[in-house]
């Protein structure tokens, strides 16, 4: 039995993941860390931050939470020597530099998103833009619930550096064209956000050609995908030794 520490436990992608775990005899939640701990009535104990966890011995923290408790949570998954997944996303440059660091210590798989289906997605707009990139103007479209805080999402860039991967030249992003009275340059990516609803997440590459359109979409109809994602990624890591992983290591190994 994998025992899970689930920080941010009081949110939308944590309460996935506890209804994904509650009939399952391979892994449970032996516990949750959120900044208001009392805010909804859960089956094991909440803590208010890392630092405050106690009589509990987890196997492996997910993290379905925000960045600004990064640093608490590497502190303590270090000291503790457990490994880290962190399906957080809004991650900037510091971040990634504490996940570089605390992988010299520990475990750290991290992903932008957590579903087999974007990973497909990953690898086709790659190849995408293999053949039909040099003469294709390219724009990522990404939609969310009106909930989300960070745009654009972390799925759109992770789309984004599979297409430049797949070019013979990296493009630069663009977010706007707003006030621009120019023509589309060739060596632009546009990234798109929209907000509104309950939409869990819908992510389109578009390669726009003289006369056609190839367009790759995928469309998310809940959390529980990301959530099945989550414990796959905590049942793998438990025991990897310390480094850097993500979705492709995973399922290069499945």
């Amino acid at each position: 039995m994998l025992n899970i520490l689930l920080s941010g436990c009081n949110g939308n992608l944590s309460r996935a993941v506890i209804e994904y775990c509650e009939n399952r005899r391979d892994a449970r939640i032996a516990a949750g860390i959120d900044h208001a701990p009392g805010r909804t009535s859960l089956p094991f104990p909440v803590f208010p931050s890392p630092a405050d966890v106690d009589d509990v011995k987890p196997d492996v923290v997910l993290d379905c939470s925000h960045p600004s408790l990064l640093p608490t949570l590497l502190e303590y998954c270090i000291r503790e020597n457990l490994p880290a997944v962190l399906a957080t996303t809004g991650y900037g440059e510091g971040e990634y530099a504490m996940l570089d660091d605390a992988a010299k210590h520990i475990p750290v798989f991290q992903s932008g998103n957590m579903s087999l289906g974007i990973l497909l997605l990953k690898q086709l707009a790659k190849q995408a833009a293999q053949v039909l990139g040099e003469g294709f103007d390219i724009e990522i479209v990404e939609a969310h619930h009106n909930q989300k805080v960070d745009a654009p999402s972390g799925t759109a860039y992770i789309l984004a550096e599979a297409v430049n991967e797949g070019l013979a030249a990296p493009r630069g992003y663009v977010y706007e064209r707003q006030g621009r009275r120019e023509a589309r340059p060739g060596n632009e990516i546009g990234i798109h956000s929209i907000r509104g609803g309950t939409v869990p997440g819908e992510h389109t590459v578009i390669f726009a050609g003289f006369d056609e359109v190839v367009e790759l979409t995928h469309r998310a109809y809940s959390k529980r995908i990301f959530a099945a994602g989550c414990l796959a990624a905590a049942r793998w890591i438990a025991d990897k030794p310390a480094g850097r992983y993500g979705m492709d290591d995973m399922f290069s190994q499945l």
